[in-house]
């Protein structure tokens, strides 16, 4: 027998709720359209383990040892756990299980929750707006208004199973003839029959629809966030509320930004004289332009913080982090007589006294070599 605790994921002891949040997360992770074909089996036997678990009738039966889903009356064991436990086998086979314990099923059906994703710009992380993602579920047929009928009457009362939505069976087993129940074929278990179907949805008070969903996204997220839009997934069953739609965020590179946390990092370029004697520069933002302040004596891979300029911080929705420019000193690959005449000149003035470089097996403090001693270098 299928221990369907174990295919939930929850101990013998979970209570309804347990059960329930456990069944959505595992309906979700191994629904085809979400998992893939090759996981439908799977999701077959966790919507089997719910449609047990959940019910407080057939919990109990399965906990004495019966399989409600199995058509041959399950496995047994030797301990019936008393009178009761043994009054539900006997009831499995004589009428009991299905018609008078369960009653028909309900025509109106919860819907299954959707999967979506969306990709948005880092812009849109930085400050929130919103998007739309299509999605292809089911909707209320609009032709009979999710009633499955064409001309709008109530189901009535199936004349083979007389409402139970179950009907006895004779079956032959190891020990003779035996009753057993099983659903109503006529009505396929719900009690009822639609006597004028709807000639769209044959019946079902829904079909399959596209449609565009609008997302709210909030400032901060994350790449690779879910978002859940509560009843904006997939219609029940003659009308039955809808499951939620779950969209997957996906943030595109951007350009000019990188995001690291709720930081935003750029790199530029300067020439060498803006790092030596500092320079203003402006720079496009999220915010608009900006002015960059290049401090005096600037070295290459410094950092330039503009404070509150970064991405706004999801927990808080109003604070923001930084952006910080990273300095790249642009040194030219050729000079002019002129030019290389003032370098030599400079390093001779400044660089002096420097006549070695400092070797370490760690990054350490900039050598005592000058900027301009270096360039001297590379040129020679």
């Amino acid at each position: 027998m299928t221990d369907y605790y174990e295919v939930l994921g929850v101990d013998r002891s979970a209570s309804e709720d347990d059960i329930k949040k456990a069944y959505r997360h595992m309906s979700r992770k191994y629904h085809p359209d979400i998992a893939g074909p090759k996981f439908e089996e799977k999701f077959k036997e966790v919507n089997s383990a719910y449609e047990v678990l959940s019910d407080p009738e057939k919990r109990r039966m399965y906990d004495a040892g019966v399989d409600p889903n199995d058509p041959r009356g399950g496995s047994y064991g030797t301990n019936f756990g008393g009178m009761g436990d043994m009054g539900d086998i006997f009831s499995q086979f004589f009428g009991g299980f299905g018609a008078g314990a369960q009653g028909p099923i309900p025509r109106t059906q919860p819907g299954r929750d959707s999967l979506a994703a969306a990709a948005i710009d880092l812009k849109t992380a930085v400050f929130g707006g919103t998007t739309n993602v299509s999605v292809d579920t089911f909707g209320i047929c609009q032709h009979c208004g999710g009633s499955g009928s064409e001309d709008g009457s109530q189901p009535v009362e199936c004349p083979t199973c007389h409402g139970q939505g179950m009907v006895q069976k004779v079956v032959r087993t190891m020990l003779g003839q035996m009753m057993t129940s099983a659903p109503c074929e006529t009505c396929e278990g719900h009690g009822t029959i639609i006597e004028h179907p709807c000639t769209v949805c044959h019946g079902h008070g829904r079909v399959r629809t596209h449609r565009d969903v609008g997302v709210s996204v909030p400032a901060g997220i994350d790449n690779n966030a879910r978002l859940r839009l509560a009843h904006q997934g997939e219609v029940g069953e003659c009308g039955g509320p809808a499951g939620d739609l779950y969209v997957d965020i996906h943030v595109k590179p951007d350009s000019d930004y990188t995001r690291d946390g709720d930081n935003l990092h750029c790199w530029i370029r300067i020439p060498m004289s803006w790092a030596v004697l500092g320079h203003n520069i402006d720079i496009e933002t999220f915010d608009g332009q900006q002015t960059l302040e290049i401090p005096a004596g600037c070295q290459p891979e410094q950092t330039v913080t503009l404070k509150g300029l970064g991405v706004t911080k999801l927990r808080d929705g109003q604070s923001r982090g930084d952006l910080i420019a990273h300095v790249s000193v642009d040194i030219p690959t050729k000079l002019s007589e002129r030019e290389h005449d003032l370098i030599e000149e400079y390093a001779e003035l400044h660089d002096a006294k420097a006549t070695s470089v400092s070797q370490s097996s760690k990054p350490t403090a900039p050598a005592k070599k000058g900027f301009f001693s270096k360039l001297k270098d590379a040129f020679n």
